[in-house]
């Protein structure tokens, strides 16, 4: 048997289990803001810099949010959200320009509650429960596209130089 290169090294092992927990804390530590939180850049990042391995550490920031806070629909919204805007960033990954990762945020931040809408579809019992349900929380959309917005703007391109900086040193 040849020698293959493994999936994942150890080095990454840790580096992915780290930013999954970093990512974790980051978004307990601003819970008290809603809709606030620092998930949505991080899950680019990883996308960009680390491509198909984004998995690990976003993956590993659900698993965490699992086991701290229970098993709910929630979860299952996770599951499929946090992939769409891992391909589009992935998509993207070439793109160097703040602003245009600032919109990719904030249309996602925005788009939040309708993608969550597709699962409350089957849940809810059909799509007027679901609309009503995404309707009664656009408020909070919002808030969450304004401040995905402002914060891939002043954050992403540091963090993606710094992050692929330190992959290419440690990996």
């Amino acid at each position: 048997m040849k020698n293959s290169k493994p999936l994942i090294t150890i080095r990454e092992v840790a580096l992915f289990g780290v930013l999954g927990g970093l990512t974790f804390a980051a978004k307990l530590v601003m819970s008290g803001l809603p809709n606030i939180e620092p998930v949505s850049l991080m899950g680019m990042l990883y996308a960009v810099v680390f491509g198909r391995k984004w998995v690990y550490p976003v993956y590993l920031y659900v698993a965490m949010e699992i086991l701290v806070y229970g098993i709910n629909l929630w979860n299952v919204y996770y599951l499929y959200v946090w992939l769409i805007l891992a391909v589009a960033a992935y998509l993207m990954r070439r793109n160097r320009e703040p602003l245009v990762w600032a919109i990719l945020s904030a249309l996602f931040g925005l788009s939040f509650g309708a993608l969550c809408g597709i699962t409350d579809i089957f849940v809810l019992g059909g799509i007027a429960p679901a609309v009503a349900k995404w309707v009664s929380g656009i408020m909070f959309d919002v808030v969450h596209c304004v401040a995905n917005f402002v914060i891939a703007l002043l954050l992403f391109k540091p963090l993606r130089t710094l992050m692929e900086k330190l992959y290419k040193k440690l990996c």
